[in-house]
């Protein structure tokens, strides 16, 4: 995985609540088993009509810059089924932290084992980024996964929680069992010293 420690990017902001993973990568895309590629059919139902042409969009139809690395999103986003293609797909159209005021469960958990930053803020902070980019959508916002701090411009700053073992992962870019290899040492010196016990 890669490693993640800080990110600066201007923003796609969605403020859309109960985003769920079928809109995210509708389910008619799953069939493909590799994660490349799945960046085109990101919110493809939102961006697309049912010939393929681009729709008028008001997220989507002044952007596919893949140079935006944030999603601010509305409450509630990654509802829905478990699908982990809806993380890939994020990250293949260039997403690397997705901030909202909630997640839903299985959702958070599959951006953090793909190494897709999934920031919780407080509603209120988050009511307020939307305003600023509302303002301003050049914006530039940089997520310090470090000091867990969202760096809104030179005005605001916002903190995030996250669970130690996963930061770790994300700052090491490694999942649980890469996590699990890189102690291979420490646990090769440990069966040594029981060995006696394992033998009998």
């Amino acid at each position: 995985m890669k490693k993640f420690t800080k990110i600066a990017s201007t923003c796609l902001p969605i403020e859309t609540e109960n985003i769920d993973t079928d809109q995210i990568v509708p389910a008619r895309f799953l069939k493909i088993t590799t994660r490349e590629g799945f960046g085109k059919y990101l919110f493809y139902d939102w961006r697309f009509d049912k010939n393929g042409k681009p729709k008028e969009n008001k997220y989507f139809d002044y952007s596919n810059n893949r140079s935006i690395k944030i999603l601010v999103a509305g409450n509630n986003f990654g509802c829905g089924s478990s699908r982990e293609h809806a993380v890939w797909a994020l990250q293949d159209f260039g997403f690397e932290t997705i901030i909202s005021s909630s997640f839903g469960d299985i959702f958070y958990n599959n951006c953090l084992k793909n190494a897709l930053l999934p920031v919780v803020l407080k509603p209120v902070e988050l009511n307020k980024l939307f305003k600023i980019l509302e303002k301003n959508s050049k914006t530039k916002i940089t997520i310090d996964l470090i000091d867990q701090e969202v760096i809104v411009g030179d005005n605001y700053i916002f903190s995030f929680p996250i669970d130690n073992f996963r930061k770790t992962c994300l700052l090491k870019g490694v999942d649980e069992l890469g996590y699990i290899f890189s102690h291979e040492k420490n646990i090769s010196a440990f069966e040594r010293r029981h060995q006696i016990f394992i033998s009998r």
